[in-house]
């Protein structure tokens, strides 16, 4: 029997087994050798994604929505919308909440958490020695994109957001301050989910993902990174480009799928959270909501 996918959650203070959308499929299609051969010639491939990006954003998926809502138990009293006059199950796959439903940590020297999803931290980028499959480094530099930029952050810290296509897909700014520009890395897109992480870790850093840097005063400079994934149709940045944003605005959003937001901070610049330190030693994700406190802020080196 395969082995069942575990998380910690913050707020009940217990490990949780996650109720992972589409598990059927995900198990065949990265724990099976014929599974496997369809990722690398279909699944992976931008057309599929958009393909099925498509279908979720037609009229006729809306008939989805009530039954996800019911099957997954969203909170309904969460939406900013009515969940009966979404245009399509993208439109509710990409919803807005209402403002008090995710309050932001107002402390300045604390960080937010850039998404509500499972939360696996890298205090030190350089001592790693794996991550979700023991003996498999973190590649920084591939993961960047930059060698010089790769240098500066190794000895770093480092957050990884797992959005499951049951949560909120919005992320935001962990950090107040003023972004650049998204920078595009292209690559495939295979699943985030910890069913294909567990089998290939490497596909963090192979898959589309963009990259902006977050100029602060008090932390430095902050790379934001979205990733990629199989049947996320896009990718949207909704950020204004050469204006200071505040910790906790919105940054942009996910259409369907699975999808994955990385945090990299400088050396010595941040603490994370007790409890997000204690799970990630363990191996363990921490389930943590969007603005909820993730690090706070150290002596700057």
């Amino acid at each position: 029997m395969s082995e069942p996918v575990t998380y910690y959650n913050r707020y009940t203070r217990q490990t949780e087994t996650e109720t992972i959308y589409g598990e059927g499929f995900l198990r065949w299609a990265y724990e099976k050798p014929l599974g496997r051969a369809a990722v690398w010639a279909l699944v992976k491939r931008s057309l599929f994604s958009k393909w099925y990006g498509h279908r979720m954003s037609q009229w006729k998926s809306r008939q989805r929505v009530q039954p996800f809502i019911e099957k997954y138990h969203i909170s309904v009293e969460e939406m900013a919308g009515d969940p009966q006059r979404f245009p399509s199950f993208n439109a509710f796959f990409a919803r807005r909440l209402k403002p008090e439903a995710r309050p932001i940590t107002p402390e300045p020297e604390d960080v937010a958490f850039p998404a509500d999803g499972r939360h696996f931290a890298i205090p030190d980028i350089g001592t790693n020695d794996g991550i979700f499959v023991k003996g498999v480094s973190f590649d920084l530099t591939a993961l960047l994109g930059d060698a010089a930029l790769a240098e500066k952050y190794l000895r770093g810290s480092l957050l990884i957001s797992r959005l499951c296509p049951v949560d909120y897909h919005r992320f935001h700014f962990p950090v107040s301050g003023l972004p650049g520009k998204a920078r595009l890395i292209n690559g495939p897109l295979y699943s985030v989910s910890p069913i294909a992480l567990r089998e290939r870790p490497t596909l963090l850093w192979e898959n589309k993902r963009y990259v902006t840097v977050v100029k602060t005063k008090e932390f430095g400079e902050v790379l934001c990174l979205e990733i990629g994934a199989t049947c996320v149709g896009s990718t949207h940045q909704t950020y204004r480009l050469g204006a200071e944003v505040a910790k906790g605005e919105e940054k942009g959003y996910f259409t369907f799928g699975g999808s994955c937001v990385i945090t990299i901070f400088e050396p010595g610049r941040i603490k994370f959270s007790p409890d997000l330190l204690e799970q990630s030693a363990k191996g363990i994700e921490m389930y943590a909501r969007m603005g909820d406190v993730m690090a706070t802020k150290t002596t700057t080196p």
